[in-house]
């Protein structure tokens, strides 16, 4: 009894004085938090050393880094809420394990040791990124999760253990890219991470013959049975190649080779879809095959040209033998196009020309759409002119705010070819590269390390500079 009180006042004494500064905490005997309705918030760092007791069974808050050395942590039945305004680090040596979790930082919280949960995760706000070690967003057995979205998800490694359905919070720090398991075969204990840039994707088993490039996963198995792998493909998040529907598969890559893992896919292959595997035992990298040895319609040229009552529109092929038509498509700001004519394929007629007769006053953007025999599209390089015909020469931005690409124009003098830098508001360089704006117009895909904010963007050549402020949404 004489100890219980002693814990109570020391706890009551701890609340009043971390509630009233940001002054940094460290446990180094025993730290219990008695109940539901017990709050502790330590606006400072928080440090559980070797020789401490940590037991939280109510609401412990944390503003700025965590770091655990105890061993064999008890998870209590408390919730930890990680909730700073400034970026947050785990660090230490053993696994900080919490029954609840809260995680609520837009500025980011990374891991540099396990976090565990037991109970229910919330995502308020803010991505989780593990280091490279790697170290782990845990999930025990029988935990959950809700609130994963493209703003709040992991960037990194997530363990799950257990034998229920699980689908993995994981993305790239830009998007949500998740992946389910379902239909284990028993207990088991999984990672998982994405990742951009999908490797070795000409070594294929028959009878795959392509691979997606674009993105993959890595669910290695550590122990347990077997289980079925879902996956989804989001085209304004991370393109996806121009498949057949029907001819897409699972594939694991296993034996040096992207083997098939069977599944039917269900989707569109120009916006979203998702495919389930077969019940498989391999595990490690997975993404999205094809059967189908597909390949679209190339574009050798398209070009724009301002006549004195309408606009000239002319493009050759590489080949049109799966080409239905081709949708000639407009812009008034580069970003949103639609259709105003349709020119039908001439099987070997490699050359085609429509004539805009009704065109917009100042600029106008144009690009062609072909459309194959399976319904699929692909896209023309965009062209840009100018139907008033006042002559101007510039080098310039078109979109600002820009979203996944920096759309430039080069008129008159100012064509041809430039280097370019991306740096971020603290000058740290994102991005660079070079582009050709031979025909009026050109644009820079932004890498994945792009992440919403001011940039200021820097072109160049030996004739010319453009420096300027940009807003990435």
């Amino acid at each position: 009894m004489k100890k219980g009180k002693l814990y109570l006042t020391a706890l009551c004494l701890m609340q009043f004085m971390l509630a009233q500064s940001q002054t940094n905490l460290q446990n180094n005997g025993i730290f219990y938090i008695s109940g539901g309705s017990d709050i502790v918030y330590i606006n400072g760092a928080f440090t559980n050393a070797a020789t401490a007791s940590l037991t939280n069974n109510g609401n412990l808050h944390v503003r700025q880094d965590l770091t655990n050395n105890q061993a064999g942590m008890a998870a209590g039945t408390g919730t930890l809420y990680l909730n700073g305004s400034i970026a947050q680090i785990l660090g230490g040596t053993q696994t900080f394990r919490t029954n609840h979790l809260n995680t609520n930082n837009s500025s980011g919280i990374a891991l540099n040791i396990n976090l565990s949960v037991a109970g229910l995760h919330t995502f308020a706000n803010g991505i989780i990124t593990t280091s490279a070690t790697p170290n782990y967003l845990v999930y025990e057995a029988g935990s959950s999760y809700t609130g994963a979205t493209d703003s709040r998800h992991v960037n990194g490694w997530v363990k799950k253990i257990g034998s229920s359905n699980f689908t993995f919070p994981v993305g790239n720090g830009t998007y949500l890219r998740d992946v389910s398991l379902s239909n284990l075969s028993a207990s088991s204990e999984f990672n998982c991470k994405h990742n951009l840039v999908t490797p070795n994707t000409t070594n294929v088993a028959a009878p795959i013959l392509l691979v997606d490039n674009f993105e993959y996963w890595d669910i290695p198995r550590v122990s347990g049975g077997t289980a079925q792998v879902t996956m989804n493909w989001d085209n304004s998040k991370i393109s996806f190649p121009n498949y057949v529907l029907s001819e897409i598969r699972t594939v694991n890559y296993a034996t040096g080779l992207w083997n098939d893992r069977g599944g039917s896919a269900s989707g569109d292959v120009t916006t979203t879809g998702v495919i389930t595997s077969n019940i498989v035992s391999d595990f490690g990298l997975y993404t999205f095959g094809s059967m189908n040895w597909t390949v679209p319609v190339r574009f050798l040229h398209f070009t724009a040209q301002r006549r004195q009552n309408y606009t000239q529109l002319d493009w050759s092929i590489s080949r049109d033998v799966e080409a239905d038509r081709f949708e000639v498509e407009r812009s008034d700001d580069a970003v949103n196009f639609r259709k105003i004519g349709t020119v039908a394929a001439t099987g070997g007629q490699p050359k085609y020309q429509y004539n805009d007769h009704i065109p917009l006053a100042g600029k106008a953007w144009y690009r062609i759409r072909s459309i194959d025999k399976f319904n699929k599209p692909s896209y023309s390089s965009i062209a840009l002119v100018s139907e008033s015909g006042n002559g101007e020469e510039k080098l310039y931005i078109v979109n600002n705010p820009v979203h996944q690409f920096i759309y430039v124009a080069a008129t008159g003098r100012f064509a041809g070819n430039y280097e370019y830098q991306l740096f971020n508001a603290a000058g740290q360089l994102m991005q660079k590269g070079s582009i050709s704006i031979l025909g009026g117009f050109a644009s820079i895909p932004l890498s994945n390390a792009v992440a919403p904010g001011v940039y200021i963007v820097d072109l160049q050549n030996k004739q010319h500079r453009l420096s300027q402020k940009l807003v990435v949404r």
